[in-house]
């Protein structure tokens, strides 16, 4: 299998940060995918409401009651595909297990963008020993070295995984789980109930606005789920406060083109400087409005949802230009 992976840099000196606050608004205009360098910031979390680390919120971190079902080291062997009730047509490994996706996750160039607690409620699949079977395109497999130097398997360049609570064969409990987790179709897209809410998937820009009735306009992403900023983290310089577990409740927003993009404002307080991607220090890169890095909420289990307002009077809903809803900035 042709195998593809990329290295994240941390980048957490003082050099970086003198880089950060000029990269971060530079009078020429952003291009789509645009990054700047990332620092972090100091490890006093507080709560898990306030970026945390500790329980994982939304993706579920309980281990499945058949103990070898979903394990990291149990081999893919040949797969097949599935129907599922509501969910359509699903990648399965040689148990009947169902194989998913990440949001957060990169196809071009594959990249997995979970690691550590996250990797055992969603056991990256090997890809040693995988192959394709009926239904199956061989030509889609293919394989990406993780952080660890182990391979993982990747269907249509996205990394596949299993759901620590699916137990039985035909189990989808992982489906739109926190509005970033989805049963592989046998292209590698999302299968086609996909979206949360009940939204077909790509229906939405990748970023766009809502009118919420108690919030009023907010930003959405493409499945769409509330867009969240988190107060601890800093605009200028660019920093963030939300690191390692933190993430497993409140999901990073993906690098989103500009393009795909409606109702957002792309010029940020500063012409020309606020729509850029984020370097995050753990090497994730995070979308950003006005220099602010953006979130969504696992507790957030359907489209409309906004229980991540005011979670530990530190995380907002945001709107189109930056401004958190109902907390003022300092």
């Amino acid at each position: 299998m042709k195998t593809s992976w990329r290295s994240a840099s941390l980048v957490a000196s003082a050099a970086a940060v003198l880089a950060l606050t000029t990269a971060c608004g530079q009078d020429s205009p952003p291009a789509a995918s645009q990054n700047v360098g990332a620092t972090a910031a100091p490890g006093d979390y507080g709560s898990i409401g306030s970026g945390t680390a500790g329980a994982a919120g939304g993706a579920a971190t309980a281990q499945p009651s058949a103990p070898s079902a979903s394990s990291p080291s149990n081999p893919a062997g040949k797969l097949s595909v599935s129907t599922a009730e509501k969910v359509g047509k699903v990648v399965t490994d040689s148990l009947g297990l169902t194989l998913y996706r990440f949001d957060q996750d990169t196809e071009e160039p594959p990249k997995s963008n979970c690691d550590g607690d996250c990797a055992k409620t969603w056991p990256p699949v090997p890809a040693d020993d995988a192959e394709a079977g009926e239904g199956i395109d061989k030509a889609l497999l293919g394989s990406v070295t993780r952080a660890d130097g182990t391979k993982q398997l990747t269907v249509g360049g996205w990394p596949a995984y299993r759901y620590a609570k699916d137990v039985n064969a035909g189990d989808v409990k992982g489906q739109g789980v926190g509005g970033k987790w989805y049963a592989l179709a046998p292209d590698g897209k999302k299968a086609q109930g996909g979206a949360a809410g009940g939204q077909e998937a790509g229906a939405l820009p990748g970023l766009s606005t809502r009118k919420d009735p108690k919030l009023g306009e907010i930003v959405i992403d493409k499945n769409g789920m509330t867009v969240y900023r988190f107060m601890k983290d800093s605009q200028w310089p660019m920093k963030t406060a939300c690191t390692g577990d933190c993430l497993e409740k409140w999901p990073v927003i993906a690098p989103v083109d500009e393009k795909d993009t409606k109702g957002i404002d792309l010029q940020g307080s500063t012409p020309n400087r606020g729509y850029v991607v984020f370097d995050r220090p753990d090497g994730i890169k995070q979308q950003t409005i006005d220099c602010i890095p953006i979130y969504t909420f696992a507790g957030d289990k359907e489209a409309g949802d906004t229980n991540g307002q005011g979670v530990g009077g530190t995380w907002y809903a945001i709107r189109p230009d930056g401004k958190p809803v109902g907390a003022s900035e300092k």
